[in-house]
């Protein structure tokens, strides 16, 4: 087995290779004036067990595409120098939520990007909480693992005040499925009952609307969960509906922390007392990075070192 990282997510590859037990494999990256560049593998892939670790989301000096194509040439580097089999660990995978067409004409680029992976020989594609589960592994043909919020949260599912009961939110109908399993999650590692609720809500042209807020929320401690925050406007609105119904604290959890846009109001005020998202992307947008107050990072390491060891002896 050998696990690489492209430069953009060194960090990422470093915890999982050393929660796997090993040092990462050496790349040598090249930058060339016109914008190309040139990643080749610094030892022999051939007959190798191959992961490549890289989170495509848009930084400052690389954008997503420029992190797609690096690892897709990547991975087509290593099967061409006779790698056996050649995994994508991907934590947050660009354009998940891009699996249905809204408009008239519009394109299916999960489905796209799926073909893209599969054009270069893609053998298994490994990524953390997208947005449609089904549509994920429906536009793939190579083998996929989907890693569920609750695997990297399992430690912090003991966080809450005992004394207060505690109720899992999902802030629109399409993350009830989500929420759910990360309520069963949760009742099985506290032993106790969990609460469930949920708000709808509709999104067109970026604006949201939100009807009905669901559940019982007196006294509670709620626990809002969904698969990414961008502006935090869908968290505070619904952080906003638990407050009304009698919340005593509402937290917020996320796989992927894109913080798009003013983000103040998600860390300010008396809405939200924490936020927890993951690793799978830099916190480079919030103005102090991780150290703005009532934010965690949780890693990620840990739950795909564990899917790469079980992978590598054929174990899903």
């Amino acid at each position: 087995m050998q696990v690489f990282a492209l430069n953009e997510s060194l960090h990422l590859g470093q915890g999982i290779a050393a929660s796997i037990g090993i040092d990462l494999s050496e790349l040598e990256h090249r930058d060339f004036s016109d914008g190309e560049s040139k990643i080749r593998p610094m030892v022999s892939v051939r007959g190798q067990d191959v992961y490549v670790v890289q989170s495509l989301f848009a930084e400052p000096d690389l954008g997503v595409h420029d992190k797609l194509g690096r690892l897709l040439f990547l991975i087509a580097t290593m099967r061409d120098h006779g790698a056996a089999r050649v995994t994508a660990v991907v934590p947050y995978l660009a354009y998940a939520r891009k699996d249905r067409r809204t408009k008239p004409r519009d394109p299916l680029t999960t489905r796209y990007v799926a073909q893209l992976f599969e054009a270069v020989r893609c053998d298994c594609i490994v990524t953390l909480e997208v947005h449609n589960t089904a549509a994920f592994e429906n536009a793939f043909r190579c083998q996929t693992v989907h890693l569920e919020l609750g695997d990297v949260f399992r430690e912090k599912m003991s966080w809450q005040d005992d004394s207060q009961r505690l109720v899992v939110v999902s802030p629109d109908p399409g993350g009830v499925k989500r929420a759910q399993l990360f309520r069963e999650a949760l009742e099985q590692r506290l032993g106790q009952p969990v609460g469930f609720g949920f708000m709808d809500k509709r999104r067109s042209a970026g604006l949201m609307t939100h009807g009905e807020m669901t559940g019982d929320f007196a006294g509670a401690s709620v626990l809002i969960v969904d698969d990414m925050i961008a502006s935090g406007g869908t968290m505070l609105t619904a952080a906003g509906e638990c407050r009304q119904r009698g919340a005593a604290k509402v937290y917020a959890m996320a796989a992927h922390g894109l913080f798009t846009g003013d983000t103040t109001a998600l860390f300010s005020g008396d809405l939200i007392e924490r936020v927890f998202v993951t690793d799978s992307i830099a916190p480079y947008r919030l103005p102090l990075g991780d150290k703005t107050a009532r934010f965690e990072i949780a890693t990620t390491a840990q739950v795909f070192a564990d899917t790469v060891k079980r992978l590598s002896i054929g174990q899903r």
